[in-house]
């Protein structure tokens, strides 16, 4: 969906959603209205958002505008890195193969495992005691 020059797309990580605005510009990131080396305070999640353009080199082609909810500080940050490659593929689609060959296309299903009933936790078991 190209609207006014701006590419829309969103990415998901666990419980993190970004919604992410592509356009022509100066390599700027802002996330929630902060610039991104600010909102991240760890230099990994600063590189990951950043992967999907140093992968393509166009670090200073674009400037991304994305807001993010749920989660932590690192899935939101592979969230908006699947989100701007979604959006570099509707504005471009010759950039695919380069994108899914990394794997930044592929949504990362993992998820926190659910606590069971009659049991501590997902997968631990309580305490059994033979005698």
């Amino acid at each position: 969906m190209a609207t006014d020059n701006r590419t829309y797309a969103t990415g998901k990580r666990k419980t993190a959603i970004a919604r992410i605005w592509l356009k022509a510009g100066s390599g700027q990131i802002v996330v929630n209205g902060e610039a991104a080396d600010s909102y991240f305070e760890r230099p990994t999640a600063r590189m990951i958002a950043r992967q999907s353009l140093e992968l393509l080199e166009a670090v200073d082609q674009f400037d991304v505008i994305a807001t993010v909810k749920g989660g932590g500080k690192s899935a939101q940050a592979e969230a908006i890195r699947h989100g701007i490659s979604r959006a570099l593929i509707i504005s471009d689609p010759e950039r695919r193969p380069a994108l899914k060959r990394a794997g930044f296309l592929t949504r990362d299903a993992r998820k926190k495992e659910r606590k069971k009933y009659g049991q501590p936790g997902a997968r631990k078991r309580f305490q059994y005691s033979k005698r």
